[in-house]
């Protein structure tokens, strides 16, 4: 809460003692004074029609001539500020409200505000939609991926749309193992159901079986995307307490913004209501009580004060429809191209561009992108689906402003086409292309999915991920990881659809493996001189080889080499010895199950059972197996979000 300047204070209630005192008191010449100080104050402010001017402007009108200024003639636009500030207007006055306290005809108070933040429609029953979300979250350890982290729970906020479903954020959701929802004002709380996560746009849906749950509730009701100042409220349960909150402000800024959850560039909405954490999956409304967006992120930084995001209506359109279409999330397409701006004149006349031209250069195009058939790189693309694009890479947007022209390609569905206009060595071609969902070599997210692994005589390989990569070197990974891993994050694309990185990501040291215990994230090049593609193509290899030795290539030219024989033979007994189930994950063809006869002290039942039984004992093992860390991921809301790219 901020705290309010002491002197206007001081100044504002001496009047208001000395205005109470002429009133009171009868002698004649206290009241000559106190007629020739409401003269005063009627002509600083008062209006034609006997309206009191703002209290800013009566305590102005009491103060003592300033310094240098002897006739109390002040500038009339500092009075004006000084006022305005004090009433919680925006600090600028127009020339004609500056005349206003100088003896015209005042202006209300009104005047001085922002616009009106209240709600026009039924708030009541417009906030009867909104839910707080409870869920458990069992993580898991990609470091140790054939575990999971100690489950934890989290608090979020979510409200109600029509068919019997709701909108939360895919982060308050993450890795769930159980989810409920609590109506405000009541004290039961229901199962809900994950229908679809939209890792993308951080938007999650779900439902709830029991009838109970929606009876004599509307559902919200979405509008339009909102113009710059337009008012907005925010509903949800942040921290702080365990009622609702409710928040408003305006509109600050609409472009296409950087979703941090799951990586992508899409739509978003700026806003200064406060977003905390527990806000995210909220509704943010408009004036009338329509849905303009879901908080979901906001920037902390120490030079940045209430600056909150919300997710607009046109992506929560794009991913409501992709879901009754086809049943489940397929997430936004993409062009698959990277491209640079071409606003030097030199290189659009050596492209041999003309004066009418206009666009953006093709820098690469993914391999694995459907384009890739029909656009270079070099090539200059001059519009897309009939809209021009500029040589900054923008388009129009709206009246007076321009976006970046990847908002046309997010408004596009999985498997769509799209018409390409580009210049060719100088010469205007038209293409037609279809969009695809984008294929990362190191993915930004598992999607919910427990990670791969393989171990063979105590070497632990997994696909290098963000995730992987956040696991080992923490939140900073895009500064602590070795240079070649994130040259291959930032810089590197995907030949094949199935491409992976492979990692030796540690060694559980062994007398099978002894002088490679200190090899750790290191990428797998080739096995016996076959180029390693992916996960499954290392397992195949390995499961496979007839020759003597397996011989390990890895990056920096490192070498491993073992007997093909002595490295299968003591898996079993590394596995037990590490209360291991199985020497690979559930989704790799073939399992090689720990001798559980053999099991160490210590191995859990729970374990011992999934390892004789030739089951996945990720689950019991994640009882037994201790805390690593304890998130307190109620904190893992919007507020965490760090906009860097």
């Amino acid at each position: 809460m901020g705290k309010t300047d002491p002197p206007p204070r001081k100044r504002q209630k001496a009047g208001e003692d000395k205005a109470q005192a002429q009133q009171e008191d009868t002698d004649t010449s206290q009241m000559a004074a106190t007629e020739e100080a409401a003269a005063a104050a009627a002509a600083a402010g008062a209006s034609p029609s006997g309206r009191k001017a703002p209290r800013g402007a009566r305590a102005s009108a009491e103060q003592p001539p300033a310094a240098g200024d002897p006739a109390g003639q002040q500038q009339p636009q500092q009075r004006a500020r000084k006022a305005s500030r004090r009433q919680g207007g925006g600090g600028t006055t127009s020339a004609a409200a500056a005349g206003d306290l100088a003896g015209e005809a005042a202006k209300p108070a009104s005047a001085f505000q922002p616009r009106d933040r209240r709600f026009t429609a039924d708030s009541d029953t417009i906030m009867e939609a909104v839910v707080k979300v409870f869920c458990i979250h069992t993580e898991p350890n990609f470091s140790l991926p054939w575990q999971r982290k100690r489950q934890y729970s989290s608090n979020s906020s979510g409200f109600m749309i029509a068919g019997r479903r709701i909108l939360t954020n895919a982060h308050c959701v993450d890795h769930h193992t159980q989810v409920k929802v609590k109506r405000r004002g009541s004290d039961k709380k229901f199962v809900a159901s994950v229908l679809a996560v939209g890792t993308e746009c951080d938007i999650a849906m779900l439902t709830v079986d029991d009838d109970a749950f929606w009876e004599g509730v509307e559902p919200v009701v979405f509008g339009s995307l909102p113009q710059l100042q337009d008012a907005v409220t925010v509903v949800g349960y942040p921290i702080g307490g365990d009622t609702m909150s409710v928040t408003s402000g305006v509109v600050s800024r609409i472009e296409v913004t950087s979703y941090v959850h799951g990586a992508a560039e899409l739509l978003g909405i700026q806003i200064d209501a406060a977003i905390n954490s527990g806000n995210s999956g909220g509704p943010a409304f408009n004036a009338s009580g329509e849905c303009i967006g879901i908080a979901f992120q906001s920037l902390k930084h120490e030079d940045a004060e209430n600056i909150g995001y919300i997710i607009p209506e046109p992506v929560i359109a794009h991913f409501i429809n992709d879901y009754e279409r086809n049943g489940s999330y397929t997430g936004f397409p993409c062009l698959g191209v990277e491209w640079q701006k071409l606003e030097n004149p030199d290189m659009r006349t050596a492209l041999k561009m003309q004066s009418h031209h206009k666009g953006v250069l093709i820098r690469r195009v993914e391999p694995t992108a459907p384009a890739h058939a029909a656009v270079g790189a070099y090539d200059i693309l001059l519009s897309f689906d009939g809209i021009h694009i500029s040589n900054d890479g923008t388009v129009p947007f709206r009246s007076g402003e321009r976006i970046s022209f990847s908002y046309l390609v997010s408004q596009k569905y999985t498997n769509e086409e799209a018409v390409l206009r580009m210049l060719k060595n100088g010469k205007e071609v038209t293409s037609t292309v279809k969009l695809a969902a984008p294929v990362k070599l190191i993915p930004f997210h598992i999607k919910g999915k427990p990670p791969s692994y393989f171990i063979v005589a105590g070497l632990v390989f997994t696909p290098a991920t963000v995730p992987y990569m956040r696991s080992e070197y923490g939140k900073e990974y895009d500064f602590d990881a070795p240079v070649k891993l994130l040259d291959k994050l930032m810089h590197h694309m995907a030949e094949e659809p199935q491409q992976q990185v492979v990692l030796l990501s540690q060694v559980l040291a062994a007398e099978v493996n002894i002088g490679y215990e200190e090899m750790l994230n290191t990428q797998v090049v080739a096995l016996n001189g076959v180029k390693v593609a992916n996960m499954r193509h290392l397992v195949d290899l390995v499961d496979g080889c007839s020759e003597d030795y397996l011989h390990f290539d890895l990056d920096y030219n490192q070498k491993v080499v073992l007997s093909t024989a002595h490295a299968k033979a003591a898996t079993k007994e590394i596995l037990s010895m590490h209360c291991i189930s199985s020497d690979r994950s559930p989704d790799l063809p073939g399992a090689v199950a720990a001798a559980a006869e053999n099991a160490a002290p210590g191995t859990s039942g729970a374990a011992a059972a999934a390892t004789a039984n030739g089951t996945d004992g990720a689950a019991a093992e994640a009882e037994a197996a201790p805390a690593a860390e304890e998130k307190s991921k109620g904190k893992a809301a919007s507020g965490k979000a760090s906009r860097r790219r």
